[in-house]
């Protein structure tokens, strides 16, 4: 199959509603050939085949990360790179795949999860410059995205970097799906702390569309910001 065809097949491929399918036909591939169609498939204009190119960067590039360490730290660069001013790039989609690789792969969440933390953090004095904050509002979504999937595969991991007040932060953001999706990481983090913080917010009735759990759903702020405490809510039951 040329790289063409190849290209074809992917984007096909990734509009369907299947992940196992979805997955099933890219383990027939080597990972090194994916990886530029899956990049393309970051880009395009259709959220599912986005979402679904995220998914499969998290299956191809910690089976990468097993068998060639070095290969698989070459495409977490490029995600970074991306998201540099530098690059002239814009980094759609960089965030989440970066998150999605990592809760799958212990060795790269320990090299590079400081780095997505990063991204919702100004630099400090000289001695704690480990700030890249992101201003770019879509682009802060992706940073969400990718710190909430983490919660949900990492949750005691994540709780240890204390980034609560980060993701908190973003409950004062204009771009009302910026909001719902720190609401929604804020419940996966589940700290009881955090309620005070989302039960103001439970009355919004600001309608979103946000793809989570693999699932594009039209919600509410307000419904977000319920389903959030009362997660929280059970795990407070749960450790008492």
């Amino acid at each position: 199959m040329s790289r063409r065809e190849l290209k074809k097949m992917l984007l096909e491929l990734l509009q369907k509603q299947d992940l196992p399918e979805i997955f099933q036909v890219i383990s027939e591939f080597q990972e090194h050939l994916l990886l530029n169609p899956l990049f393309i498939a970051l880009c395009h204009q259709n959220e599912r085949v986005c979402f679904h190119a995220v998914r499969c960067f998290g299956r191809i590039v910690p089976a990468m990360a097993d068998k060639d360490p070095e290969a698989a730290r070459v495409v977490m660069r490029r995600f970074l790179w991306s998201l540099n001013d530098e690059s002239g790039g814009i980094g759609w989609g960089a965030p989440e795949a970066m998150a999605e690789i990592m809760c799958h792969s212990e060795s790269l969440r320990q090299e590079y999860l400081h780095m997505l933390i990063s991204y919702m953090r100004e630099d400090g004095d000289e001695l704690f410059q480990d700030g890249n904050f992101i201003e770019l509002p879509m682009l802060q979504r992706g940073v969400l995205r990718g710190i909430g999937r983490l919660a949900q595969c990492h949750r005691s991991e994540m709780l240890v970097r204390n980034i609560a007040g980060d993701v908190a932060a973003y409950l004062q953001s204009s771009d009302q799906e910026v909001v719902g999706l720190a609401i929604w990481c804020l419940g996966m983090l589940g700290t009881v702390a955090d309620s005070a913080k989302i039960l103001p917010l439970v009355g919004n009735e600001k309608e979103i569309s946000l793809y989570i759990d693999d699932v594009l759903k039209k919600t509410t702020v307000g419904q977000l910001a319920e389903n959030a405490l009362q997660l929280i809510g059970k795990r407070a039951d749960i450790s008492h």
